[in-house]
């Protein structure tokens, strides 16, 4: 308890740095009074160890908490005169730059925070609800004609249903609910937002099929449902998602095949469908077609068979991550000639067989590669400039026909020989044994004969010189 008081002291000597004083010009109103009191109840609800009246007892549109915006709006008819009002409410101290008035481990939500805010383009929430449950807020359908980002970010302690939420928000762009305890199905009311340039749902608990028609939602750009407990087939209309960059459906239960009209997402640069239970036959040969990929994550999915040639139009991506997915085979050395600005590329723990291809010694962009845990043999073909660079992420172990020269071997990064150090030391090339050369009584060793040749060679240039 002494601790939570010292920051809240803290948190209020901050507050005080931060309020920002200016005169409101002789043509503009002061906040009406009701707006300005809704304020601060909404503030008491979100932290009432802090005496808010006091510390900003002036109009709040000119001298306010950082994360409480306003804004002038004309007026309407003849009216003329410019009238402030309420657009952005943010809570939870972020960071320096950021320094929202901090929430308590008693933060609740206000329900005047969707009924006196008619002009309100932001709601921000960052860790307000971590220890009281607080539910999901049934919002009345008259709010939230001017709300353009809905934001609620790691509140554990939120929970209930998103259906009641969600409202005809024709002006959303952004909706965001990561780290809560939020359950159910994401309404079908959500197909209506077709503003929404960002859809992230992640790490909650939603549940159910994936239903939501998608192809509605014509300006999203990001579509993050990764850390869910989603099940069943992805929809088919994700693939006219025509502006979409990211796509993360990583660690649901995804089944079925991998969409191929994914190939349509022709902006597409972030790809992650890991960790989930999709059985499409071996890798999407779809992707080759993507080259604007830039990160490609499909760990985790048993879609088995040999890594394709799909890598010529890919050469701008920088991560790549196939683990665990039952791979066969080589590793094509194209992967090695095309993906000169990989950064990431993961291949653990598959059943990949033969030599680590030549051209990886050619990844000059590489800082982690993990090969670990394969059926991999023969010599590698690493530098120890290469080798030196990436350190302990240059993951082999779990290779037994694996060798390393000497010299490699002995290399170590912050004290550790990482992988390289359980590898065998690969024996020297033999040296070609003599052949033995037999004629009449006598034996002479071919090597020698074609040194005798030489010299006769040579002798007879001299004379003719």
């Amino acid at each position: 308890m002494a601790l939570s008081s010292s920051v809240f002291v803290c948190g209020l000597g901050f507050l005080f740095t931060l309020i920002s004083s200016f005169a409101v010009s002789q043509s503009q109103l002061a906040l009406n009074s009701e707006e300005q009191d809704s304020v601060y109840q909404v503030l008491d609800s979100i932290n009432s160890d802090f005496p808010w009246r006091s510390i900003f007892p002036d109009d709040l549109c000119s001298s306010a908490p950082h994360g409480v915006v306003c804004d002038y709006f004309s007026g309407e008819g003849d009216n003329e005169t410019e009238t402030p009002h309420i657009t952005e409410l943010n809570f939870g101290y972020v960071s320096d730059y950021s320094p929202n008035p901090p929430c308590s481990p008693y933060s609740t939500l206000n329900p005047r925070i969707f009924s006196s805010f008619k002009y309100l383009r932001k709601l921000f929430f960052y860790k307000c609800f971590t220890q009281t449950n607080v539910s999901v807020p049934e919002i009345p359908d008259s709010f939230g004609s001017s709300l353009e980002e809905l934001v609620f970010v790691e509140n554990p302690s939120l929970v209930g249903s998103l259906s009641g939420m969600i409202r005809n928000f024709t002006g959303l762009r952004r909706l965001v609910l990561t780290g809560t305890g939020v359950y159910g199905k994401i309404p079908d009311e959500v197909a209506n937002l077709t503003s929404l340039e960002e859809l992230t749902l992640s790490q909650n608990k939603f549940s159910g099929e994936l239903t939501l028609n998608l192809a509605n939602l014509k300006e999203l750009k990001i579509l993050d449902l990764s850390h869910n407990h989603f099940q069943g087939n992805v929809s088919d209309t994700i693939g006219r998602l025509s502006q979409l960059l990211k796509l993360d459906l990583s660690w649901n239960r995804f089944t079925g095949k991998i969409p191929e009209n994914i190939k349509h997402l022709q902006r597409l640069a972030f790809l992650d469908l890991s960790y989930n239970e999709f059985s499409s036959p071996g890798l999407p040969l779809f992707l080759g077609q993507m080259p604007m990929l830039r990160e490609v994550y499909l760990s985790g999915n048993k879609l088995g068979g040999q890594i394709p040639e799909i890598w010529e139009k890919l050469g701008g991506i920088l991560g790549i991550g196939l683990s665990r997915m039952g791979l066969i085979g080589k590793i094509p050395a194209s992967m090695g000639i095309f993906l000169r600005n990989v950064s990431y590329l993961g291949l653990d723990n598959n059943k990949l067989e033969g030599t680590v291809p030549e051209e990886f010694g050619f990844l000059e962009k590489v800082n982690e590669l993990n090969l670990e845990n394969n059926g991999l043999s023969g010599r590698l073909p690493f530098s120890s400039k290469f080798a030196s660079r990436i350190g302990g992420k240059l993951r082999l172990k779990g290779n037994i026909g694996l060798c390393v020269d000497e010299g490699l071997s002995t290399l170590t990064f912050k004290g550790s020989r990482g992988s390289l150090g359980t590898l065998k030391i690969c024996s020297k090339p033999d040296l070609p044994s003599p052949v033995l050369v037999h004629g009449g009584s006598s034996t002479i060793h071919l090597y020698c004969f074609y040194q005798l040749m030489l010299l006769g060679v040579l002798g007879f240039l001299f004379v003719l010189a």
